[in-house]
Parts: C-alpha cells; sequence; structure tokens
C-alpha cells in the first residue's frame, strides 16, 4: 500500500489566515506546508527551491513552511531561505501535503493548493509561477479551493 495518493484530493484555503505578525499589506506571502515522511516531497522540494530562487528576495516574495504537526525532520539546506512558521492558524485543517498558500500584498489569500498536477511537480506543470506572476504584476488572484490528482500525502491523522 502507497503511503501517498493517486486519487483526486480538494484543497480548502478557506480556514487559513496568516499569524497577526505577518498579516495586512506587504509583500506577497508564501507558506509551503510539508510531511518529512511524505514521498512526495522530493520533487515538491526541487521545484520548491527553483521557486525560491527565482521569487524571492529583491523579488518581492517572502517564503515560510509549516511543519506536520507532531512530525520530525527538517528542510533541506537548499531550502534554508524559507523561514519555518511554529503554526498557522486554521494550518490544522488542511487534508493534504504538499501544499501552498500564497496571500497578496494586500494580505488576502490568493491561491490555496497543489504546487502542481500530476506525480512530478516542476516548472512546466506548476500552478504557482503563474499564480505569482499575476500578483507581482497587481493582477487579482482568487483560488482558494482547488482540486486535484497527484502524489499528496493526508495531513490529518486519522485517529
Amino acid at each position: 500500500m502507497r503511503a501517498f495518493s493517486d486519487r483526486a484530493v480538494v484543497f480548502a484555503g478557506g480556514v487559513l489566515s496568516l499569524p497577526p505578525t505577518l498579516a495586512g499589506p506587504g509583500r506577497i506571502r508564501v507558506v509551503h506546508f510539508w510531511d518529512p515522511a511524505c514521498p512526495c516531497n522530493v520533487g515538491n522540494q526541487e521545484h520548491l527551491s527553483e521557486l525560491v530562487a527565482r521569487f524571492a528576495g529583491d523579488n518581492g516574495v517572502d517564503f515560510y513552511a509549516v511543519q506536520k504537526p507532531g512530525s520530525r525532520g527538517q528542510l533541506p539546506s537548499t531550502l534554508s531561505a524559507i523561514k519555518p512558521l511554529k503554526s498557522l492558524p486554521g494550518a490544522e485543517r488542511i487534508t493534504s501535503s504538499p501544499a501552498v498558500a500564497i496571500w497578496n500584498r494586500q494580505g488576502k489569500l490568493a491561491y490555496f493548493g497543489p504546487y502542481s498536477e500530476g506525480l512530478v511537480c516542476n516548472s512546466q506543470n506548476s500552478f504557482i509561477e503563474p499564480v505569482l506572476q499575476a500578483l507581482m504584476a497587481d493582477r487579482p488572484v482568487n483560488a482558494t479551493h482547488t482540486m486535484a490528482v497527484g502524489c499528496y500525502c493526508p495531513w490529518l491523522s486519522n485517529g
């Protein structure tokens, strides 16, 4: 039996909000949700490091990570620019990871869902680059509830 899902997964971001220290107007904020035990992280983390290299710093995007509660592990050194968050309001109610939430410059949740659809995650099939490019151009994005088929692990514990 595989630890990950290859069926349709619903990502509902309506429950998410930034912690008070990050809320409100500012830079574009990307929050990476990850479970160290999830085999889907391997390809995702390579793609995530490309995103950080392309959009972080002077490009106006800050990257954060929320680790699955109760899990042990750390992001690879290639992702050291990502700031860890102990928690994020609503994170306990997401269903699957890896997942990403993106807040616009006004502090409004613009996107919540997977990095891509399918078993591999890269810039060719990514949902994230177009969202970040739109937000950087001050175009509106409202995609906080999505569904995708791919490599995802359950976030909530069964029991």
